[in-house]
């Protein structure tokens, strides 16, 4: 546990026992389960009925193996900490305290203090308490971990909570409760809004859309997102909830909307933060008496899905070339690749077209991305587990991310962020080509070719501690540095081959001289990743025309103008304006005359206007053209 998040844990234990103590409990106390008379128990059940059953039909049976290998108790209780259900192993608990695992029971924090249910109600988040940590004593022979549930409206709906023995190992037993709690919620959203709505699944790479660590956003054919999980939120920095498309991403919603459900959809926030999307389309809709009917599915728009080779990733980039040529040299050796580069520049674009180069393009290539991965998981998803390795292993264990890639290729995206107890087992993989699964003591053999990724200088991470140096030694056989865009010299023919594989058809095969000088003036902070959008966006609004400068989106727009192209233009010299309100007005109605005249051309119409073109920007900002 990190130190800031070992402080967090502790505020939120002390934070539970001040309360407890300002509502007037001490560590003797001991409270009698009130248990509910049987028509109110009934009646709870009925307003969760929802609740109930989509944990127990639905989600449970993907984990039954944690109650037959565990020596634990699942208990589902509503949002004021009453017990709804139970499932699993009553032997973990003492005679005294098997009242309160039965339904009807109450855990709110004001009656039995700090305790597992109680605390996640009142802090709204997941929580483990220890044996000690209970405030009172009676409590103190378990430990208990506990999830909240929330609905589409950010409301609580309910509470996982897994108890064990005092004495049992513990440290996957938080995240299985967090994995079990984000299944309900994500099914929850997807039984009220899945028929009638579309369905964005959202995750950091496109291997990972069936986990329920998935974000997801529900909305309309309009683009507001009227419900979403709290993992949505967190990949897109902000409540989703409300919000737009457009506000969210930088491509326009009719292409997101619009996107073949059988192709991964590659997204960009507004925070500059890439994401692998999946889109789902409603499968009824309401007909004029409001009945619903099979949805018909719209015209796919036109994407590119060929993958590139290894000679095809530059046009005459000598950098390019010659990271792709000797990665593919090195690794078909065995001998490990490191690639380095902003981000955005086409890391994972690389690894994927060496997998397809060598000579293991027919076995798996196995993605990993080590940020995407909660930091209590990551041991156990990378190099797997044994039956009963802990609370919540499955019967038959889980191979692990490195063992799916034996005779194959293993990609771990943004190795910077792997834990350090993660690195030290991944050095000693790489040492003895075998993998020790979490939970055994038998070592499996391994064959994999390794690429590593990073957008961080992994040596400023060996200096502040978070990573192993000999680890960093081990995975750079050969490190590659991927140019940034702005520094490619094959720029202009990337962007008239990215235009080529993304324009709609119909329109113009090349792109005007204007549009393609500006594009390649631009700085890209975002590299490859942040062109494609901008691509695809001014495609979008020029709907089948010839790509004009105005067809880009207004930030790039903000951006061209702060950076003007035609820098061998004369600096014009402001005219006077009178002023008058009626002198203003005609000058505003005779700079919009000009400006459709020039059909949006810039730099004309400003020579014609005999004004500077940021005051021509600034002229149409003020009319709401720009």
């Amino acid at each position: 546990m990190r130190k800031n998040e070992y402080s967090d844990y502790r505020s939120v234990i002390a934070d539970s026992w001040n309360r407890c103590i300002a509502w007037g409990l001490d560590h003797d106390h001991e409270p009698a389960p009130l248990k509910p008379e049987p028509a109110r128990l009934e009646e709870i059940n009925r307003q969760h009925s929802e609740l109930l059953s989509v944990t127990e039909a639905e989600v449970l049976p993907y984990y039954r193996n944690v109650l037959s290998n565990s020596r634990c108790l699942i208990l589902l209780a509503d949002q004021h900490a009453t017990v709804l259900s139970s499932w699993g192993d009553e032997r973990i608990t003492e005679t005294r305290l098997k009242p309160w695992f039965q339904t009807g029971a109450n855990w709110q924090e004001q009656n039995c203090g700090t305790n597992a249910i109680g605390t996640s109600i009142a802090v709204g988040g997941p929580v483990q308490i220890q044996r000690n940590e209970h405030f009172l004593k009676t409590n103190r022979s378990i430990i208990g971990s506990a999830a909240p549930i929330f609905d589409a409206h950010r409301q609580i709906a309910g509470v996982l909570s897994v108890f064990s023995d005092a004495y049992l190992p513990q440290a996957h037993t938080l995240g299985m409760v967090r994995l079990l709690s984000q299944s309900v919620e994500n099914r929850l959203i997807n039984r009220q809004f899945g028929p009638d709505h579309f369905q964005i699944t959202l995750n950091t790479t496109a291997d990972n859309f069936d986990s329920p660590w998935s974000g997801i956003l529900v909305c309309d054919d309009s683009g507001q997102v009227i419900a979403s999980n709290q993992r949505a939120d967190q990949l897109l920095g902000m409540n989703t909830v409300e919000a737009r498309l457009d506000e969210l991403f930088t491509r326009h919603r009719n292409h997101i909307l619009g996107h073949p459900e059988t192709e991964t959809l590659q997204l960009t926030t507004r925070s500059k933060v890439r994401l692998s999307a999946r889109i789902k389309r409603p499968t009824r809709i309401p007909d004029a008496n409001g009945k619903t009917k099979p949805s018909p599915v719209p015209e796919d728009l036109r994407q590119s899905a060929r993958p590139l080779d290894i000679d095809n990733l530059d046009y005459g980039d000598s950098a390019v070339k010659r990271c792709a040529t000797q990665s593919l040299k090195v690794l078909e050796r065995g001998l490990p690749v490191l690639i380095t580069g902003e981000t955005g520049v086409g890391k994972e674009v690389l690894v994927k077209a060496l997998h397809r180069a060598s000579h293991r393009k027919d076995q798996p290539l196995v993605a990993v991305n080590c940020a995407a991965i909660p930091p209590e998981l990551v041991e156990s998803e990378l190099f797997g587990y044994e039956a009963g390795a802990f609370t919540g292993a499955r019967a038959q264990g889980s191979l692990g991310f490195i063992r799916k890639a034996h005779k194959g290729v293993l990609f771990l995206d943004e190795i910077g962020e792997m834990p350090l107890s993660a690195q030290s087992r991944l050095l000693r993989v790489l040492q003895e080509r075998v993998v020790t699964p979490v939970g055994s003591t038998d070592s499996v053999p391994v064959d994999i070719l390794l690429v590593t990724a990073t957008n961080r200088p992994l040596t400023t991470r060996i200096e502040n501690g978070h990573f192993r140096a000999d680890l960093y030694y081990r995975i750079n056989g050969l490190c590659v540095e991927l140019p940034a865009l702005r520094n490619r010299a094959d720029r202009r023919m990337l962007i008239q081959s990215l235009y080529a594989r993304h324009r709609d058809p119909g329109q113009s095969e090349q792109l005007s001289p204007k549009v393609l000088s500006a594009l390649e003036a631009h700085p890209w902070p975002g590299n490859i990743r942040q062109l494609v959008n901008v691509l695809r966006v001014a495609i979008a609004i020029a709907d089948g025309e010839q790509v004009q400068v105005w067809h880009l989106p207004e930030d790039f727009l903000a951006e061209f103008e702060a950076n003007p192209l035609e820098q061998s233009d004369p600096p014009m010299q402001e005219q006077p304006v009178a002023g008058s309100e009626a002198e203003t007005e005609d000058t505003l109605a005779r700079t919009l005359q000009i400006y459709r005249k020039c059909t949006g051309n810039i730099s004309q119409a400003a020579r014609e206007l005999s004004i500077s073109r940021n005051t021509l920007y600034k002229r149409l900002r003020e009319m709401g053209v720009r």
